[in-house]
């Protein structure tokens, strides 16, 4: 049994617990963070000295934190050879575009858009800012939409671990209030990834409760 400590809401733990029912794994997960509060806890700290979300234990084992090195253990011990190949090289390929993917674009939305976007009520937020971070942003996707335009997902043909961490953040991506552009190959990919049982659940959350009015 896996045991998860992190909000819904959180992107990060969402990435976590949709990994999690893609490989269909059994776990309880508790609401810690934001408005549930007990990250800053002594109790918590134990587990996680950062006091961040998500962490994750495996039965009896050591407490996990940083979302990426979870995915990759969760993959590594979890996950077929087509999510996490054994091959060096393969897998290498993969972790390439989890890695770009993380830094690339959850780091250049969920900060800078996202929050800036959601978080902040209209009276205080920063148009321009706003506008510099959808370019940024938008010079990333560039990137993703010539890939997706040769592959049906981001590291080839295949779902993987790669797709966790890029398309995460896609839900919020398409539902805020924000100047999109085209990206013909991005919306396809992410239609795909709208049929997907685990990410219907646990991506597809609201995120009323974070919103500043």
């Amino acid at each position: 049994m896996l045991t998860v400590w992190g909000r819904r809401t959180s992107s990060n733990v969402q990435a976590l617990m949709w990994c999690i029912g893609e490989l269909k794994l059994p776990f309880m997960r508790h609401d810690i963070g934001h408005r549930y509060g007990g990250n800053d806890s002594a109790e918590f700290k134990k587990l996680n000295p950062n006091g961040t979300v998500p962490v994750l234990r495996d039965g009896d084992g050591a407490s996990l934190w940083e979302t990426g090195a979870i995915l990759r253990y969760l993959a590594a011990r979890y996950g077929d050879a087509e999510f996490w190949p054994q091959d060096v090289e393969a897998r290498a390929e993969i972790d390439k575009w989890a890695e770009w993917s993380k830094i690339n674009i959850a780091l250049n939305f969920t900060g800078p858009i996202f929050w800036r976007v959601v978080r902040t009520a209209p009276k205080d937020r920063d148009a321009e800012a706003i506008a510099g971070a959808i370019s940024t942003f938008n010079a990333k996707l560039d990137i993703a939409e010539a890939q997706l335009e040769r592959n049906a997902f981001l590291a080839g043909n295949k779902f993987t671990l790669a797709d966790i961490q890029f398309g995460h953040v896609l839900y919020r991506y398409y539902d805020i209030n924000i100047d999109r552009s085209g990206y013909p190959a991005l919306k396809r990919y992410y239609d795909r990834l709208t049929a997907r049982a685990a990410f219907k659940e646990h991506v597809m959350v609201s995120y009323d409760d974070l919103r500043v009015l």
